[in-house]
């Protein structure tokens, strides 16, 4: 099966090129992104077939459709656990969303199972950056300073400086900003809102906790 497409020049006065699409091309793309078929076609029609480009319009819709969903309910989901192999690991995370259809499916628990992965192997202390004592964040900020200013570096610039340590911080030990430990070009949130866009649902990260001997 291929399906077709015609890309207008932007003139309108130059032949039209006629581009084809390999189904398969839509299956890898739907398998990697977890799209509908229609999405993924669509955003390979619209980059030319190129996967990559592709999948960076799919999460880029993703995203805003995720925002989209924000203010509705979430009053169902799962408390779900991860013990590593050797029993001396492990995780749990409660993870909630609109409506127990979507708590049981694959998907969600697959989403699941990746977050409390990811909390056991990198151990992150907070949730979110505003979870983090004004007291921590003041002391953290006076250590940086006090590099800067043992390193030389001018005082017009050590605050400028100062926020982009913080900011790396935050991406260290706050969960949603922390990169995904299966694939660092996203981060938790990022992913968070890939599958809000592919379940249809509001979703959150609620709490979770660490456990390690």
């Amino acid at each position: 099966m291929l399906v077709r497409y015609s890309e207008a020049s932007q003139a309108g006065e130059e032949q039209r090129n006629i581009m084809v699409i390999d189904a398969k091309q839509v299956a890898q793309l739907r398998a990697m992104t977890g799209a509908g078929m229609m999405d993924a076609k669509k955003a390979l029609e619209e980059t030319g077939g190129d996967l990559e480009k592709a999948t960076d319009e799919l999460r880029k819709k993703g995203i805003a459709k995720a925002e989209k969903k924000a203010d509705r309910a979430t009053k169902e989901g799962l408390v779900y656990a991860y013990v590593h192999a050797t029993g001396k690991l492990g995780a749990m995370v409660e993870i909630l969303c609109e409506t127990d259809f979507v708590a049981r499916n694959e998907a969600f628990q697959s989403f699941c199972h990746d977050v409390t992965l990811h909390v056991s192997a990198l151990d992150p202390q907070y949730l979110t950056r505003e979870e983090i004592p004004a007291m921590e964040v003041a002391k953290q900020k006076e250590i940086f300073v006090e590099q800067m200013r043992h390193e030389g570096k001018p005082e017009e610039v050590i605050e400028k400086i100062v926020e982009g340590k913080l900011n790396k911080w935050y991406s260290e030990v706050v969960l949603l900003e922390q990169l995904f430990i299966k694939d660092e070009e996203k981060t938790i949130e990022s992913l968070l809102k890939e599958q809000i866009a592919i379940l249809g649902e509001n979703m959150q990260i609620r709490r979770f906790v660490r456990f390690s001997i």
